[in-house]
């Protein structure tokens, strides 16, 4: 693995960090004031905070990450459209996993029903990370 590689990989991971935790705590804020922690409305709830994850995701790995410099409207225009169809095959995963673990797989550990949706967030936050970086690196922000 070349040093570039990995030191964006490395990037990706902090950025990753911030974004979940964004993602977790908008979440988390969201099934407090709602009381919802399942069921069709839970895709909404992380739909939201996974979305503003997302838009802070953009704007960092584009100029930190991929140190992409493109300023032509065109070429942004173009970029962040490939961002949102990336980001939006990551949300289907993330959101599908989230929904499916919480709704259909009776919590395990005697995990309350918030520290359940929070484990399958960890696991759908794992999957989408993987595909985001991929299709940011040889999709979006190649060079």
């Amino acid at each position: 693995m070349n040093a570039n590689l990995l030191r964006q990989i490395s990037k990706f991971v902090v950025v990753g960090f911030i974004n979940t935790g964004i993602d977790f705590g908008i979440l988390n804020l969201l099934m407090f004031l709602t009381g919802i922690y399942s069921g069709r409305w839970i895709i909404l709830l992380n739909s939201i905070s996974f979305a503003v994850a997302v838009i802070n995701s953009y704007l960092w790995n584009k100029y930190w990450t991929f140190k992409q410099e493109g300023s032509e409207t065109g070429q942004i225009a173009r970029e962040f459209s490939q961002f949102l169809v990336v980001s939006i095959v990551g949300i289907s995963l993330n959101s599908g996993i989230v929904y499916g673990i919480s709704t259909f797989v009776p919590a395990l550990f005697g995990l309350s029903p918030a520290l359940w949706v929070n484990f399958a967030k960890v696991l759908a936050t794992v999957v989408s990370m993987a595909w985001n970086f991929t299709g940011y690196k040889f999709i979006v922000f190649k060079k």
